[in-house]
């Protein structure tokens, strides 16, 4: 399928916006627009892509996660399987979540019932745990992993 050329003008911009937004936030701790902001626009990326997925490419921020660590910090192997989760912003996106879930689940743990308890989102932080008897082991955050 042809991709018309304001569709493809706007899907560079819309790259280009959010890597702009992320390296912003992620590597010099600036935020230049709203979360909700940047939400809206990897969400008008994501559509485009699904309509047109010949754009997809592996420098799609939809393909990867945005910031460099620095080199002080080591890789760590999550013991338990860490997912990055996508927004929802109606129901249909959460009822899709709920069946990519019990899809994933379904060869391990055929009879899964999942619950879910929503929170209000914190962008750009999440941090994983690790306690020892009792005394933190690691601190590590989770640098990819799509659902």
């Amino acid at each position: 399928m042809a991709i018309p050329a304001d569709t493809r003008k706007r899907y560079e911009k819309l790259k280009d916006s959010i890597n702009r937004y992320r390296t912003a936030f992620h590597v010099h701790d600036r935020e230049e627009i709203s979360p909700e902001a940047l939400d809206s626009l990897k969400k008008e990326l994501v559509e485009i892509e699904g309509e047109y997925p010949a754009l997809v490419m592996p420098d799609s921020p939809s393909q990867r996660v945005a910031g460099k660590p620095l080199p002080a910090f080591k890789k760590v192997k999550h013991t338990v399987p860490q997912w990055s989760l996508n927004d929802a912003f109606s129901g249909e996106d959460i009822v899709e979540f709920d069946a990519r879930v019990k899809r994933f689940l379904k060869d391990q743990f055929p009879n899964a019932k999942p619950t879910y308890l929503c929170e209000l989102k914190i962008d750009g932080l999440k941090v994983v745990l690790t306690y020892e008897k009792g005394l933190l082991v690691t601190a590590a955050t989770v640098s990819s992993g799509k659902m």
